[in-house]
């Protein structure tokens, strides 16, 4: 071999090391990490007793209507069988958790103890304590147990709200019952907003999440702790890529009130919003759209006293901005009821700022009732919808003191292709009040042609925005 041939085989050799060393180096290294956490990473297992209906109890034959020797004979022939007790069947869970104080706090997810009859927590070394629920609370899913110990190994906690897009972080946890399993991933969106769980600001990342994982820790790279692994969202059952954690700051806001009142109370406004899109944007007089718009103000409510209004749209909080509609639950919940906060809102085309104070979020929602009764003044057709004005005890119930009941919704009309039905209430048209079937007629002749206008729809109690465009 020519030593022209060996000096290129060499140098090849070099660069080829050399690339695997950036590689290596450019790879994070989770080693001590896991070192140092896992002893307060802990495994839950549940158990619940659920009692079933007695199965193979002989029932007595229907006699009624026999003659009554044979019916005498029958009841003497065939032997009267005991009751038997409900049986019982045991129902077990596992999940996951980690400690938080020396003195025995866990912290873990609602769906993981919920309902539970024994709750047993197992520590690194494979020791078992019996955990009682100190509380919990569904909305943010997250439960806060007591072990009996001292001088437990805990989790140092660190802020998700310093968490950055694109940032490595670690679970650790049991799926599928193996103890002390460590994924890794990036965070891959904050702030996420699921169906019905409107005061989460989840942190979306993409570590690997299975049955198991609940109520595990998410760690960053500095061994803290960021978030509460808690769902996955999939197709197939199983993993596949988008997983949830509730930040840790919503988590221990949470725990210190289970801790010391028993329960969680939460900021309410006693509005219901929606999200502003290019075309609501457009009728409301944004330069972009941003902001959560106010589709009802619940009457005697927060945001009524302190005269928030339908169609305003809010686009800060005490100076935090609100980009989706989202942000404003997220904000407001994290505050304690009679929190005066500072509102900037667009009102007709205009900014203002309001002062109110926050109350709290109540209990259970109550549901509006829907309309249901017909009255006799017909309106306008341009929109190919007919409607009538709302009874008095249509009014009440809905809390309104006018609007346009839809009666028929022509096929293939405008009213139909933007999904209007019988039963809908207009309450707002091109950012008019609508008291009437007149006021409606009125306002839908004088509509602006292939512009976007805004209406708003009460259906089932729920009030919303749409915009649709009228053509030539």
């Amino acid at each position: 071999m020519s030593i022209v041939k060996r000096a290129v085989l060499s140098l090849v050799a070099v660069l080829a090391l050399a690339q695997t060393l950036v590689a290596n180096a450019q790879l994070p290294e989770f080693t001590a990490l896991v070192e140092q956490a896992s002893p307060a990473v802990v495994n839950i297992s549940t158990r619940q007793i659920i009692a079933t209906p007695a199965a193979g109890v002989q029932q007595m034959p229907d006699l009624e209507g026999l003659p009554p020797m044979f019916r005498e004979f029958f009841e003497r022939s065939i032997p009267q069988l005991p009751q038997q007790a409900p049986r019982q069947r045991e129902a077990q869970s596992l999940g996951s958790g980690f400690i938080i104080s020396a003195d025995g706090y866990v912290l873990t997810n609602n769906h993981v103890v919920a309902d539970a009859d024994e709750i047993v927590v197992r520590l690194s070394d494979r020791s078992e304590l019996p955990a009682k629920l100190v509380g919990a609370d569904p909305r943010t899913d997250v439960a806060l147990l007591k072990v009996e110990g001292s001088n437990l190994p805990t989790v140092q906690l660190g802020k998700s709200d310093a968490l950055k897009v694109g940032e490595w972080v670690v679970a650790i946890g049991s799926p599928f019952g193996f103890d002390h399993s460590v994924t890794a991933g990036i965070v891959s969106a904050k702030g996420r907003s699921l169906p019905d769980e409107n005061y989460v600001p989840f942190i979306q990342t993409d570590v690997a999440i299975n049955p198991g994982n609940s109520g595990g820790p998410l760690f960053n790279l500095g061994g803290e702790v960021v978030g509460i692994n808690s769902q996955i969202f999939t197709r197939s059952g199983g993993f596949m890529g988008l997983s949830f954690a509730i930040p840790i700051d919503v988590a221990m806001n949470v725990a210190e009130q289970l801790k010391s009142e028993g329960k969680v109370s939460r900021g309410w406004l006693g509005v219901v919003i929606q999200e502003v899109n290019k075309d609501l944007a457009e009728t409301f007089g944004l330069d972009k759209p941003a902001g959560a718009l106010v589709a009802q103000v619940l009457e005697n409510g927060p945001a009524a006293k302190g005269g928030l209004q339908v169609g305003d749209v809010i686009l800060s909080l005490d100076g935090q901005p609100i980009q989706v509609s989202a942000d404003l639950p997220h904000l407001v919940g994290t505050l304690k009821p009679g929190t005066e906060v500072t509102l900037d809102v667009v009102r007709n085309g205009e900014r203002k700022k309001l002062e109110l104070a926050v109350g709290a979020l109540p209990e259970d929602g109550e549901a509006v009732a829907a309309a249901g009764k017909k009255g006799a003044e017909r309106s306008s057709n341009r929109l190919g919808v007919t409607v009538v004005d709302l009874a008095a005890d249509q009014k009440q119930a809905l809390e309104l003191n006018g609007g346009a009941l839809i009666r028929e919704v022509q096929d293939g009309g405008p009213a139909a292709l933007i999904g209007l039905r019988p039963g809908d209430v207009i309450t707002h048209l091109n950012n008019e009040s609508i008291d009437s079937a007149k006021t409606f007629s009125k306002v839908a002749e004088a509509l602006p042609k292939n512009r976007s206008v805004s209406m708003r729809v009460l259906r089932q109690g729920r009030a919303s925005f749409i915009t649709f465009k009228l053509a030539e």
